[in-house]
């Protein structure tokens, strides 16, 4: 034995890298044909494929002499091995001598890399690269090693592996499903045993650096699967004897030793990309390959996965390897790579990241112990530098903090939001600070503190965006130095360096003002969610305290009865009153010149703002200092307030319980002010406000139009018009759409869904603030009665409540059907815009709720001759059965034949108007009809292609030109479906209407349907390319 010990050591020194290399290659490529050949074949062809490279291999050890030394060297590590080397199974062999072979090769790089001693760098000749180590191997040689380790763990591990552990074999290639059945479980040695045998051999090998990179760069996971199973799955019964059990408890104990040790080698987000796989992965089949049934991850594995994972986690760097294992093992490729910024626009990932972090481990000895080692670590993730890495990083660190702060606010705020804000507070805290430390020009934060800070808060508070009471608890007493870090970064470079007194008390006043317009800056910017108009209202409150206060400071005690300390003390505390007095009076100058006349946006705002006003005109009188300003501005706001229940905003009945709130103001003011003009208004508007608007004087309505022609809201009014009625989609309604926007009552920015009451109206029946279920016969009769009442404002509010009722399906109402039907056609005559528009509504809301009754009387109206309607009236109808089909939408298909049949005959109607009327009632109604228009496709085309081609009047030819845009734009991509059979004909059409209608208005409207047909038939053609992967079931 020593002699063969020595001649083995000869070997050593005498093997090449190459002649291993080639005996890897003759294993894995018989004849030459390359490793391909081995992947197509099938369970014989495999396994006698297998007997011909070991056959092959054993003719080259015994017959050629340069293989000798390499022989030499296997057998000797054979003999070290302490695994069975032969089998019955030609699988077990091959894998057992691919295992030597590659201890061989290990060993072999061992010695050379050893034995290898570099000349001394000439250092006359930098340029010159350091000889290379003989142990590395090339880029085809790393090429050999990947196929044999991809045949040892396809052979050697994969098909040990219990159901549910690891990814399955016959799920990766068609090869591994064939290695799944070659397998011979039966002979010896035991399925367990040839597993622990390849996991340790394996890892022997990748005790080398080099080959450690490529065994566990590829199969890391397989390796790891193997050892989680040797060392940690239960037993299924008590062995009784030693001898029966296949590991003893010492290799189970080195396989969990193995595990770890490997977990800790490797790159930490491989592991824990591998360990989330391994717990809940793709499971394993269970029975029969053709039923395909698969299995989850048995409890066991998951619970090891878990507390692997875990223990990954609160690691040195958890986090980030938590955060690249996740990211990179979801489809994400490496953090920062090219799919990186999908990956941080998926939100889910983010919020699967984020309970994990939140989530406590149990191996944790307290939640507070695990967030104080956690949070500092989410903290890093916000200041990365690399731009596509951050962008990842910080979604998830965002993500994270919320759900913290949610879930556990207490630690959050100690450990994620007082370090975050630490130098902000810094700067707050400047008492605390010793003497030594306010010398001037000593630095409390640095700059590059100060702007991480400011980064970290905008991506927390800002693009967070979660209204969390511990965020902001946290925020608000920071807030004053955001402020005055805001206004420091919008000021100029001054040019002043000494400062006299005179200097210094111009840049005090001049940073106070610069600040004051600052902040009118940001406000401007907040109009539309409430928050200028809030803090407008809180300034006028402010000003109410200062007129008291005035009052107070007149009624101080004389200044003999106090000590000098004292009257020092108060000559402060004035001057900082007076102070704060002009700052407010600072504040309502910016606020008047910056916030425009949208500053309210809703009615309480709009009271608290007449409440202060109001409160402001009584402290003036009880100083006796009223003033003409004072009149003025308290007239004015009366005057809103009468505007808001003349009708120029719609309120609810919550409307009605905020403007109660000005009730003890307006009796006050009624009582005790000189004028009696604003006296008698202040009654009425209490009488109107306690009666919600039910009774309404002449004073009033006067105070409400005086206040509108302060100002000319003509702008305002078309502009809110045009978005409160319905966008005109054809020329024949194009007059009754003019005319809608000339008579209406005056709209302001506020919303309410109760029904518009005209300005000026004494109407006691206006209920605009009754529940539903509420009305009773008498107040209905009442109704009825004012809606023939030959007063415009009281017939129109009449006809705006009834439509209100049926909206809100009042039962009283709603049984009165036919009634109401014939009071709205019968004010659909009159020529009144108000009237008839109100009119529409009403008529358009009762078909919605009972569209089987009206419909055919409508459609009956619609038909009929010059004589029994006329051509106006027909024209109202049109627009109320437009109404009727967008509001119906899918469920127009029910009454599909009626209308068409109707809109049909209307396009030969001699009245030019009534067949444009007609076209554009057939365009609504077809882009809605989708592929129930398939029936009359025919008819409809027909009749476009004839009116466009023929018609004398050029808005009937834009109409019909009008319907086949709204066709092709409602029905989009299921054109090319529904159209099929005419499409042709369509194009034709336009082409036609392009080349020769002489109308400019009718070619655009060809040229926008040419335009949308040209996007469909791209689409058609030419698909949009989707990245997605189909996965089909095969039966």
């Amino acid at each position: 034995m020593a002699a063969r010990q020595a001649v083995g050591s000869g070997a050593q020194e005498t093997c090449g890298l190459d002649r291993i290399l080639e005996a890897l290659k003759l294993l894995l490529s018989p004849g030459g044909s390359g490793s391909s050949s081995l992947q197509v074949t099938k369970h014989d062809v495999l396994l006698a494929t297998l007997k011909s490279n070991l056959s092959a291999l054993e003719d080259k050890f015994l017959k050629d002499p340069q293989w000798k030394n390499l022989k030499l060297l296997r057998d000797e590590i054979a003999d070290k091995a302490e695994w069975p080397q032969n089998s019955v199974d030609v699988t077990w062999s091959f894998t057992s001598q691919t295992l030597l072979l590659l201890l061989c090769l290990k060993e072999t790089m061992i010695r050379l890399a050893a034995n290898f001693n570099p000349g001394k760098p000439n250092p006359r000749t930098p340029e010159v690269a350091p000889a290379l180590s003989p142990d590395a191997l090339s880029i085809s040689q790393q090429k050999t090693v990947q196929f044999v380790l991809q045949f040892v763990v396809t052979l050697g591990i994969c098909p040990y592996l219990m159901p549910g552990v690891g990814v399955p074999l016959r799920y990766r290639t068609e090869f591994g499903a064939v290695v799944q059945d070659v397998v011979c479980f039966d002979a010896a040695p035991d399925a367990t045993r040839r597993l622990y045998t390849s996991c340790k051999a394996l890892l022997n090998v990748a005790q080398h650096t080099s080959l450690g990179s490529l065994i566990f760069c590829h199969h890391f996971g397989d390796i790891a699967a193997g050892l989680c199973q040797l060392g940690f799955c239960p037993t299924k019964r008590k062995l009784l004897t030693p001898a029966e059990e296949v590991l003893t408890e010492e290799e189970r104990t080195l396989s969990r030793g193995a595990l770890r040790d490997m977990l800790d080698q490797v790159y930490q987000p491989l592991a824990v990309r591998e360990l989330l796989i391994l717990q809940g992965g793709p499971p394993q089949s269970c029975t029969d390959v053709k039923t395909q049934m698969r299995c989850r991850a048995p409890a066991w594995l998951r619970r090891l996965c878990g507390q692997l994972l875990s223990e990954r986690l609160m690691r040195p760097n958890g986090v980030q390897a938590v955060v690249r294992g996740i990211l990179e093992g979801a489809g994400a490729g490496a953090a920062g790579g090219s799919d990186a910024e999908v990956t941080a626009a998926d939100w889910k990932k983010c919020d699967l990241i984020a309970k994990i972090l939140a989530s406590c481990p149990q191996q944790s000895l307290s939640p507070e112990n695990y967030y104080r080692d956690i949070c500092p670590q989410v903290l890093d993730l916000f200041h990365f530098q690399d731009k596509l890495t951050a962008r990842q990083f910080q979604r998830v660190a965002t993500t994270t903090f919320i759900t913290l702060s949610r879930e556990r606010p207490h630690l959050a705020a100690k450990y994620l939001l007082q370090p975050v804000l630490a130098p902000l507070h810094r700067c707050l805290n400047t008492a605390e600070l010793s003497e030594s430390d306010m010398v001037p020009g000593t630095i409390l934060v640095t700059e590059e503190e100060l702007s991480r800070c400011i980064e970290d808060v905008f991506k927390v508070y800002v693009v967070g965006n979660e209204p969390l009471t511990v965020l902001m608890d946290s925020l608000l007493p920071v807030l004053g130095v955001l402020f005055l870090l805001y206004c420091f970064t919008k000021q100029s470079v001054s040019h002043i360096s000494d400062e006299d007194e005179d200097e210094a008390l111009y840049q005090k006043v001049s940073s106070e003002q610069g600040r004051v317009e600052h902040l009118g800056d940001l406000l401007s910017h907040c109009q539309e969610c409430g928050l200028a108009g809030d803090f407008f209202i809180f300034c006028l409150k402010e000003l109410t305290h200062v007129a008291s206060e005035n009052e107070t400071e007149l009624k101080t005690e004389p200044f003999s009865s106090k000590s000098l300390l004292e009257l020092e003390q108060h000559q402060t505390l004035l001057v900082e009153g007076q102070e704060r007095k002009l700052l407010v009076l600072q504040l309502m100058a910016v606020l008047c010149e910056r916030m425009s006349e949208q500053i309210f946006t809703n009615v309480t705002q709009v009271v608290d703002f007449v409440a202060a006003t109001l409160q402001r005109a009584c402290a003036s009188l009880a100083h006796q200092a009223e003033s003409t300003v004072e009149s003025q501005t308290l007239s004015m706001s009366m005057g809103l307030v009468a505007v808001m229940l003349g009708g120029a905003v719609q309120l609810k009945s919550s409307d009605f319980a905020v403007l109660k709130q000005l009730l003890p103001l307006l009796e006050k003011v009624s009582n005790t002010y000189p004028d009696p003009v604003i006296q008698e208004l202040a009654v009425d508007l209490r009488i109107t406000i306690s009666t919600h608007g039910a009774f309404a004087t002449e004073a009033v309505s006067m105070a409400a139009q005086s206040t509108l022609n302060r100002k000319d809201l003509e702008g305002k009014i078309e502009e809110q018009q045009q978005t409160s009625h319905e966008r005109p989609t054809d020329v024949a309604h194009s007059h009754l759409e003019q005319q809608q926007s000339h008579e209406t009552a005056p709209q302001t920015g506020l919303q309410s869904n109760a029904p518009i009451i005209p300005q000026g109206v004494n109407e006691p029946s206006t209920t605009t603030s009754q529940k539903s279920g509420s009305v009773t016969t008498e107040q209905l009769q009442e109704v009825l009665l004012s809606a023939y009442d030959p007063q415009i404002p009281t017939r129109a509010a009449a006809l705006r409540t009834l439509s209100h009722w049926i909206e809100q399906r009042e039962a009283k109402a709603l049984e009165m059907q036919e009634k109401l039907l014939k009071i709205f056609l019968e004010n659909l005559e009159h020529e009144d815009t108000f009237v008839y528009l109100s009119a529409i509504q009403g008529v358009a809301l009762l078909s919605d709720v009972y569209p089987e009754k009206i419909l055919p009387d409508l459609l009956a109206q619609y038909d009929s001759s010059k004589d029994k309607h006329t051509p106006e009236t027909r024209m109202k109808v049109g627009e109320v059965l437009m109404r009727i089909v967008r509001a119906l939408g899918d469920m127009v298909s029910k009454y599909r034949e009626p209308l068409i049949h109707t809109f049909l005959r209307g396009v030969r109607d001699p009245d030019g108007a009534h067949r444009a009327s007609s076209l554009a009632n057939l365009g609504e109604l077809c882009q809605r009809l989708d592929f129930l228009l398939g029936s009359v496709v025919h008819e409809v085309t027909a009749c476009l292609i004839a009116v466009a081609k023929t018609d004398g009047e050029v808005q009937v030819r834009r109409a019909a030109i009008h319907v086949v845009v709204l066709l092709l734009r409602g029905l989009s991509q299921k054109a090319t479906e529904v159209l099929s059979a005419v499409l042709k004909d369509l194009y034709h059409l336009l082409k036609h209407v392009v080349c020769l209608e002489p109308d400019d208005v009718a070619k655009l409207h060809a040229q926008l349907a040419l335009e949308e047909l040209d996007d469909i038939m791209k689409n058609f053609l030419f698909p949009p390319q989707k990245l997605e992967k189909k996965i089909m079931v095969l039966p």
